[in-house]
């Protein structure tokens, strides 16, 4: 089922984190913070919405970290009712795709419940205050990747934000595969 996120709830803290990357070191926000802008996304493997966008996205976030901005894509989906998103699974496809941003998992959920992530891909474009400015998407792809000619909203968006400390006031939200929450109990 696809879900769009909540509109930007600009100013609000990036909440800190220390989760474990797929590199073995564990990573917290002033481990990633850029010093223009930070990225914080939620992405996952198996997602039909993040892999019609992944190489894309890697590209994209590739150009904003040359431009001092700071990146991290968090997996928080339940690996058991969902093991393609595994920690074993997840080296794979950053391998796979060519990240060159960390990729961590956040396995008790509480950090996308502290971001109120809801669907991959979820991005949370900060300030270098670490303030919100952008809860957009990528860009016009849903299940099937854009036009190549397709505006790169995230791209503008994040390098306003490194150049103004402001996000732009209109914004699309993202789409995508809800969280995969645990059962509660």
């Amino acid at each position: 089922m696809a879900v769009s996120t909540p509109l930007c709830n600009f100013g609000w803290k990036a909440p800190d984190f220390r989760l474990p990357g797929i590199d073995g070191k564990t990573y917290g926000l002033a481990d990633i913070q850029g010093a223009k802008a930070t990225l914080v996304m939620f992405l996952c493997n198996h997602c039909p919405y993040v892999q019609a966008v992944i190489d894309r996205l890697v590209r994209d976030v590739a150009e904003l970290q040359g431009q001092g901005v700071g990146a991290i894509a968090i997996m928080a989906n339940d690996t058991v009712q969902y093991p393609e998103d595994s920690f074993d699974k997840m080296k794979e496809f950053a391998r796979r795709h060519a990240f060159t941003f960390p990729y961590v998992i956040d396995e008790s959920q509480a950090i996308a419940r502290a971001y109120d992530a809801v669907c991959t891909p979820d991005f949370f474009g900060f300030n270098a205050k670490l303030e919100l400015q952008y809860r957009g998407r990528l860009d016009a792809s849903g299940r099937q990747p854009a036009p190549p000619d397709a505006p790169r909203e995230l791209v503008q968006a994040m390098q306003t934000i490194a150049r103004t400390s402001q996000g732009p006031l209109q914004q699309t939200a993202s789409m995508g595969c809800s969280i995969k929450w645990r059962p509660s109990g």
